[in-house]
């Protein structure tokens, strides 16, 4: 699947063309990118990531003190006072900012790294666990019984599949515009390879990530029969790039689909989560974790199947995409 010299999919070799600025750079793809984010999340991400440039701090620090920041924020939404919560939004808010900053620092830093790629993915994770505990334990207080939890896990799971799905389909859909160097798209196969070049005994840390990394990718690939297939092919027939009509047409129907993609991400849930916090009905948030937004994701895979399996059929009848050039 590697692509020689990765280009964007709209270049322009007029050298009069301004050049992207600070912010683009920053920016992983604008076709990817939600409208709160470019307007909210990205310009604090990168104040803060220039911030943390000057002061030599890691993209890796960053993820890891949102990751404490939005566990505390969790925390505070336990208790049923709309100021404790509202400091606790606060907090999720800030939280999120950095999740933005440290992608953003890693780009215009070329500080990326696998390692930073599973910390930055499983950081939501441990946010949202700690908030569908504090919702949990906050309704049993109130009366509830403990088979509040049912709905808790349940929702837990569900946050899981729709946040590994939506960052599966937006590294393919970057893989498709920019090359395998402006995507983060890892396979099983090659994690596996890198996986029995570690030793428990001296990698012991890593080796544990690493593991825990392929079973989520292993996750996001068995919910993709189709795409895996057109990945395959690909892998298998354009060995020198793909060529520049098969990059065009796949962004031109699967752009359609990042919409889905952000849809069950961090901006809608969290709205939601602030509108039942703020009228003291959390239950609502696993009845909309499971009930809209899940259905939202069967939808999503759905679309994105067809549009996997189109290509994968165009490609294996080789009538459309074989005698163009190739980036």
């Amino acid at each position: 699947m590697k692509q020689k010299n990765p280009q964007p999919l709209v270049e322009n070799h007029n050298t009069d063309q301004p050049i992207e600025s600070e912010f683009e750079q920053s920016l992983k793809s604008s076709d990817t990118e939600e409208r709160i984010d470019i307007w909210f999340y990205r310009p604090i991400g990168l104040f803060i990531a220039k911030i943390c440039a000057r002061a030599g701090i890691s993209p890796n620090a960053v993820t890891i003190t949102s990751i404490f920041i939005g566990v505390a924020a969790g925390i505070l939404f336990y208790y049923p006072d709309l100021w404790i919560n509202a400091i606790g939004m606060l907090l999720l808010v800030f939280a999120n900012s950095l999740d933005s900053a440290d992608g953003q620092l890693a780009r215009l830093t070329n500080q990326k790294s696998r390692f930073g790629r599973i910390l930055d993915g499983f950081a939501g994770d441990f946010w949202f666990a700690a908030i569908h505990i504090a919702l949990c334990l906050r309704l049993m207080d109130q009366g509830w019984s403990a088979w509040v939890w049912i709905p808790g896990v349940l929702a837990g799971v569900a946050h899981v599949f729709q946040s590994a799905m939506a960052d599966y389909y937006r590294n393919v859909h970057l893989f498709f515009i920019k090359g395998e160097n402006g995507s983060e798209l890892d396979n099983v196969h090659d994690l596996q390879i890198d996986f029995e070049k570690l030793s428990w005994k001296k990698d012991t840390f890593s080796k544990f990530v690493l593991n825990g990394y392929i079973g989520y990718t292993r996750l996001q690939e068995r919910l993709s029969p189709w795409l895996q297939k057109l990945l395959a092919v690909i892998k298998s027939q354009y060995k020198n790039g793909l060529p520049l009509n098969l990059i065009r047409d796949f962004r031109a129907q699967n752009k359609p689909l990042m919409k889905y993609t952000n849809i069950v991400q961090f901006n809608t849930r969290v709205l939601f989560l602030f509108l039942w916090i703020s009228i003291d009905q959390v239950w609502l948030y696993f009845v909309f974790d499971i009930l809209v937004l899940t259905p939202i994701l069967i939808y999503m895979v759905y679309r994105q199947e067809r549009v996997s399996k189109h290509f994968w059929s165009a490609i294996e009848r080789k009538s459309l995409y074989e005698h163009e050039n190739a980036l």
